[in-house]
């Protein structure tokens, strides 16, 4: 794992064997959903017996705090079963089914979770804590985020939805808790601290968590999608991914802040899809054999080869290339601006774009930093909106 200072945030950039993505995300499809070969141990008849106001009396502070916390969200916390059709090499159709978690956002029936635990997916179930089975329509995701919303409907039940707290307000240290569905063993229970704050994860090369909560609570497979919980019993992340050698959790997991959930979530409500600011260049990375054959004044940075007719950098006079070269097997077009920062915030690649525009909005101004020629200018753009995933 490398670990690499980009002005205030860091980044963590996490091969694929090693970061628990697609088959091996935390939430993932996977054969039986419901464990088969552990059984219960019998509890004695005393304890049985003990109420839970006696049961309670003998809880630590600590002890307590699990207890109120678990009592009150796994009620919300979904365990979402999904069913898919792959084919195989000979083309073959083969069913695929799959398992993740979720959490109600609202008493209407609205689930956040990850769009990885629902991509793909032909039907969805969800399974809330009291083993009420419902099906869900799948409203909407923002892809990038790796943030999805279903929906299921209450027929007449009362949904109690978690409360969604301030990711922007947490410190190293807290304590946090989070509820799940690991490998289907559902409404698990596991806690920690937060272990840092303010990574950029990569989890391919387009698709990323963004000021990352980075946690020691066990994360396993089945736990993508679920809440991250403080100890006022609000949710302050979504579990979406672990770091780790085995395929099993390492005590370094990641879940994307509430604060970035609760903003596609209205979107997908409100409107049915997500307002995501868009700039409008078609851009090639600049590195220094490139930078030297092009003689461009400097060696990282984006190449403007295109900015879309009438989009929000041909609006601001952001230009493309206007001829042609060969670089290796390639066609680019050259000549146009190279483009070096966003807001302050440099950029060398389209996932460097992607983090710079992800918490603003359509319609919001950034200046745009870039090279003419020789020449340094900042150029102030009025974004536009960008439509699809």
């Amino acid at each position: 794992m490398t670990a690499v200072s980009t002005s205030h945030r860091t980044r963590i950039i996490l091969a694929a064997l090693v970061l628990i993505l697609g088959a091996f995300w935390a939430g993932s499809r996977f054969g039986p959903h419901q464990p088969t070969s552990v059984e219960a141990l019998p509890l004695g008849g005393a304890n049985a017996a003990k109420s839970i106001a006696q049961r309670d009396a003998a809880l630590t502070d600590d002890e307590s705090i699990n207890v109120r916390i678990y009592r009150q969200a796994s009620p919300a916390v979904a365990n979402i079963l999904t069913k898919a059709t792959e084919y195989d090499f000979f083309m073959d159709p083969v069913p695929v089914e799959g398992a993740g978690s979720g959490f109600l956002i609202d008493p209407r029936g609205y689930i956040l979770t990850n769009f990885h635990v629902v991509e793909g997916a032909q039907s969805i179930e969800v399974v809330l804590g009291d083993q009420s089975r419902y099906p869900a329509k799948f409203i909407g995701a923002d892809q990038r985020n790796d943030v999805a919303l279903v929906k299921i409907e209450p027929k007449g039940k009362h949904l109690v939805a978690l409360s969604l707290g301030d990711s922007g307000t947490l410190q190293v240290g807290q304590k946090v808790l989070a509820i799940g569905n690991p490998f289907g063993f559902q409404s698990t229970l596991t806690t920690g601290v937060v272990s840092a704050l303010g990574r950029t994860v990569q989890t391919s090369q387009t698709t990323f968590i963004d000021e990352a909560i980075q946690t020691d609570a066990a994360i396993n497979r089945g736990n993508s999608g679920g809440p991250l919980i403080n100890t006022h019993g609000e949710v302050i992340g979504i579990n979406s991914a672990i770091y780790t050698p085995t395929g099993t959790t390492a005590g370094i997991g990641f879940a994307i802040p509430i604060n970035t959930a609760k903003n596609i979530a209205n979107d997908l409500i409100t409107d049915g899809r997500v307002h995501r600011a868009f700039l409008g260049v078609e851009t090639l990375s600049v590195n220094g054999w490139l930078s030297e054959a092009l003689d461009l004044p400097v060696k990282e940075g984006l190449l403007v080869e295109r900015a879309t007719k009438g989009g929000p950098a041909a609006n601001s006079g952001i230009r493309g290339g206007d001829r042609v070269a060969a670089a290796g097997m390639r066609r680019i077009y050259i000549g146009g601006d190279v483009i070096v920062a966003i807001d302050n915030q440099k950029v060398a690649s389209q996932l460097d774009v992607n983090l710079a525009l992800n918490h603003k909005r359509p319609g919001d101004s950034v200046t745009v930093t870039l090279y003419r020629g020789g020449k340094k200018m900042d150029v102030p753009v009025k974004l536009g909106e960008r439509t699809g995933t």
